[in-house]
């Protein structure tokens, strides 16, 4: 069977490397357009856009699994999504210093096993709170470069995670991908051998 990660993300390839020691993948292209409202749904819409999307380009016969994810940071279920330049990353640290805000990952799966298809989607989430961020260290942390393409602005595990007083849920949800209910779900599906 062919395992497919529909995303470039080379953490969410670190990740998804805890469950399979070989796979593809085949980053999703599409723009993310979304019609729902509720973080949680967003995120389970986008991921399903990027596994149907590479799921199309699996043309031969064989048998895969398609895995796609999305990831958002919200504030009072107000979405923060990559900033745009470095005072919009400024902005949103300013928001998050000191708060609990959440982390959605919104994970698709879609299986192909000997003529049947399966779609099965879920979205995890974990609440992150921030130690309250002096201004020196919100322009510091954004002249490093890190915050600029990560939702948020932040990310836990680089410099990002010095400013995180703690968490409450999945840590691997947050960096992308939440591996352990992941592999709670691919080990119900019987077509799918996973290692031990």
């Amino acid at each position: 069977m062919r395992i497919i990660l529909a995303s470039a993300s080379p953490r969410r390839k670190e990740l998804l490397a805890q469950l399979f020691s070989d796979f593809e993948i085949i980053p999703a292209q599409g723009s993310e357009v979304y019609t729902k409202q509720i973080p949680s749904e967003i995120v389970q819409q986008l991921s399903a856009q990027k596994a149907a999307e590479v799921e199309q380009a699996v043309t031969e016969d064989a048998d895969y699994l398609v895995i796609g994810a999305d990831t958002v940071v919200a504030l009072k279920n107000r979405i923060l999504g990559k900033p745009k330049d470095a005072s919009d990353a400024e902005r949103m640290l300013r928001m998050l210093s000191g708060a609990v805000h959440q982390v959605y990952t919104g994970v698709a799966i879609h299986l192909m096993c000997k003529g049947h298809r399966r779609c099965i989607e879920f979205a995890e989430c974990t609440n992150v709170r921030f130690y309250p961020m002096t201004e020196q260290e919100i322009r510091d942390y954004v002249c490093s470069g890190e915050p600029m393409d990560k939702a948020g602005a932040y990310g836990i595990q680089g410099i990002g995670g010095r400013f995180v007083q703690g968490i409450e849920g999945d840590y691997a949800n947050v960096v992308g991908l939440p591996v352990a209910k992941l592999y709670q779900i691919l080990k119900k599906i019987e077509e799918i051998a996973l290692p031990f």
